[in-house]
């Protein structure tokens, strides 16, 4: 049954009001001063950077600032009918893409009408049966399944549960037949890194002090031990140099690596017996500081397949013999490809498929193991996509996702190349009456951004203005790729356009498009975003009284940039979980995991790169700055909620007064973390409030807060 999506709310675009608005609340100023590298710099709200449980005074504050938020918002004339066409529109069932076990399938769905996903398992073509199910074990919808590993004969499921978005993962085991819970778990932001064939032991990852996101530790579990007695095979030492380990599948090798940053890692290898004999052995080196990412894939009898960007940024596939794993021995299998970036490699019967990246869309390609091309696995069209194989199968899974096509779930058989529909959801949208587009943009320095424009058919630039949401990142590699939101629907029907920027510092074009977006690189990400925004503007999509720009984690620090650096472009920005102070951030939660990322102010080289761009430094008061909703989790443990605090606080004083500036929002969550998590009911909640701030201010919700 299809939605009729009518909003409650003027379509004609008219200025967004400010006069009205309910004062901000005040805040107290307590200036502290210092000088850094010579530069005198002056932090009036240094007092807003503790948590609400050890300071009464800044939860009192953050109460204030949550119920102005509210006042504002609870009153837009279409936020109540957003809040309705949501509740129906995040009741699509979400269904992940099975894997297959000891002949078993498992996977994860949603149901209309859950907080949180379950985990399923049904034989091979049999009805489901919940193994799983984190809405039974909390009335709030506040427990969510993080992760989830069958062991190889499917016998036994690992997975984690955490709290209120803390992504805490407490590591728990469950026998799959009985569906009863073994005895075991092991706290502290657990990860499950692989079975031993006979599912007698496992790798796994933790933090050795729960405190201390800097205290991450590889260890090895025998089944029926205590895990206080599981010995640590690696742990860090640096607080930017994390370690990793995976285990093979056939349980001979145990890979070892130090990761600094996103661009760069050493790795060694381990041979399981050895070590088990002697835990004394000292790993193996194969590639020790050397620039690139060396990536175990996987490994078949003593031969590992490598991904490394290792002298290729857009990647290439190589094998090294780990009885004998000299720089000498390597041997490419895939090389790079000037066109795409190599993003995965999974075994398969007889074969391994490759994942490309082409335009920041998916392609699939079938090879021998030596590297021989058998040929394409065709998608069914320019979208995203994930395959799920096994080593010893034919039969495959994958998913397959565009900006107009819900995600859906194909059985693959991967000798023929023939697909069938396994799961795809109903949805009460009509994505035909969407159309994607490419556009290119053009950045200062010459390079050509490219961004997805989607709206609905009949809309187009000779009919604009029209109300227009850029959405970007732009940073650790990570590439924004096309997907399916139905939550989007209320917007296109009502004639906006939303648009994907793809910026320098993702992985849409391999690592020099990332190296290009970070460090003292860091300006060209926000000059891209503003090249995009100019040629949305002089193409007549939109005009500055109708461009809205959101994004979140590093893209909430885009956004914070966006509205200090080029006030003028946006009419209104979304700020969410953001890096803001970036003279600080490094000090608190894991943030120093991000310095070989962004730098550190404490380096004096590094400082002036981030104090040319730190938000929260360079606010200006008379400036005419954008609407502002800044949003922050209270149980983050990525970015501390003070950047969304003392960004707010600076911005309210220096709009203080002005009605052509603001308003200026805040809101923090207090059951929620970075994002993951989240049950439904508060998903849904934040979604009207989002949809509703860029309609209001876009001219999609005509009135302003009273």
């Amino acid at each position: 049954m299809m939605l009729n999506v009518v909003l409650l709310c003027t379509f004609a675009l008219t200025p967004a009001l400010h006069s009205g608005n309910p004062p901000a609340p005040e805040t107290r100023r307590d200036n502290i001063e210092e000088t850094l590298h010579g530069e005198r710099v002056v932090d009036p709200y240094r007092w807003l950077e503790k948590l609400e449980v050890d300071s009464p005074e800044v939860k009192a504050w953050t109460d204030e600032q949550n119920a102005h938020t509210r006042a504002v918002l609870d009153q837009l004339p279409c936020h109540a009918e957003l809040t309705r066409q949501f509740e129906q529109l995040m009741n699509i069932p979400s269904i992940g893409t099975p894997v297959s076990r000891g002949g078993l399938l498992f996977n994860t769905e949603r149901r209309a009408g859950q907080d949180q996903g379950v985990l399923l398992v049904r034989q091979q073509g049999g009805d489901p049966r919940v193994l799983i199910d984190p809405n039974q074990l909390d009335d709030a919808g506040l427990v969510s399944l993080d992760w989830w590993t069958p062991n190889p004969d499917g016998s036994i499921v690992a997975f984690g549960l955490s709290r209120s978005g803390d992504e805490m993962s407490t590591l728990h085991l469950l026998d799959t037949a009985s569906g009863e819970w073994l005895p075991l778990e092991i706290p502290g932001k657990t990860r499950l890194s692989g079975w031993t064939p006979d599912g007698g032991a496992f790798l796994y990852s933790r933090l050795l002090d729960a405190e201390d996101p800097y205290s991450r530790a590889i260890l090895w579990h025998e089944m029926g031990r205590h895990p206080r007695h599981d010995p640590i095979i690696a742990q860090q030492e640096e607080p930017s140099r994390i370690p990793f380990g995976t285990l093979s599948r056939n349980g001979r090798w145990i890979m070892l690596g130090l990761s600094d940053g996103w661009s760069r890692n050493d790795l060694q290898v381990l041979n399981t017996a050895q070590w088990q004999a002697d835990p004394e052995t000292t790993p193996t080196d194969i590639a020790q500081d050397l620039e690139g990412r060396f990536e175990p894939w996987f490994v078949r009898d003593d031969t590992a397949y490598i991904y490394t960007t290792h002298q290729a940024p857009n990647g290439r596939l190589m094998s090294i013999d780990l009885k004998e794993p000299s720089v000498e021995t390597w041997q490419t299998i895939v090389p790079e490809q000037a066109q795409a970036v190599l993003k995965s490699a999974s075994q398969a019967k007889g074969m391994v498929i490759i994942s490309w990246q082409k335009d920041a869309t998916t392609q699939f390609q079938r090879i021998r193991p030596d590297g021989s091309v058998i040929g394409d696995i065709q998608l069914p069209g320019l979208g995203s996509a994930r395959i799920s194989t096994e080593p010893d199968q034919r039969i495959g899974y994958f998913s397959y996702t565009s900006y107009n096509e819900p995600r859906t779930i194909y059985r693959v058989d991967l000798i023929t190349g023939t697909r069938s529909v396994w799961a795809r959801p109903e949805v009460p949208v009509d994505p035909t009456t969407v159309v994607v587009e490419r556009e290119w943009a053009t950045s200062p320095d010459g390079t050509k951004v490219p961004m997805f424009v989607i709206h609905r058919s009949d809309v187009n630039p000779a009919d604009g203005p029209h109300p227009t949401l850029i959405y970007g990142y732009g940073g650790f590699n990570i590439s924004m790729t096309p997907g399916f939101y139905a939550t989007n629907f209320p917007w296109y029907d009502a004639g906006g356009v939303y648009v994907v920027a793809n910026l320098r510092g993702g992985g849409e074009y391999g690592e020099q498009w990332h190296r290009q977006g970070m460090l003292e690189s860091k300006q060209n990400v926000y000059d891209d975003l503003y090249a995009c925004a100019e040629h949305l503007i002089k193409k007549g999509w939109t005009d500055s009284d109708h461009l809205a720009v959101m994004g979140g984690s590093n893209g909430g620090l885009l956004t914070g940039v966006a509205a200090t650096q080029r006030p003028e472009l946006w009419n209104a920005v979304i700020s969410s979980v953001p890096l803001l102070d970036m003279l600080r951030y490094h000090r608190f939660l894991m943030a120093r995991f991000w310095v070989p990322e962004y730098g550190s102010a404490e380096d004096p080289e590094q400082f002036p790169w981030l104090r040319a761009y730190s938000p929260y430094h360079n606010i200006e008061r008379g400036r005419n700055y954008p609407a502002m909703m800044i949003i922050a989790g209270e149980n983050d443990s990525r970015v501390h909620p003070l950047h969304a605090r003392k960004m707010a606080a600076r911005m309210q004083e220096a709009t203080a007064g002005n009605d052509n500036a603001g308003p200026i929002l805040l809101q923090v969550e207090r059951d929620a973390g970075h994002g993951q998590g989240k049950p439904m009911h508060m998903r849904i909640r934040n979604l009207a409030d989002r949809w509703s701030f860029i309609m209001w201010k876009t001219g999609l919700c005509e009135g302003s807060a009273p």
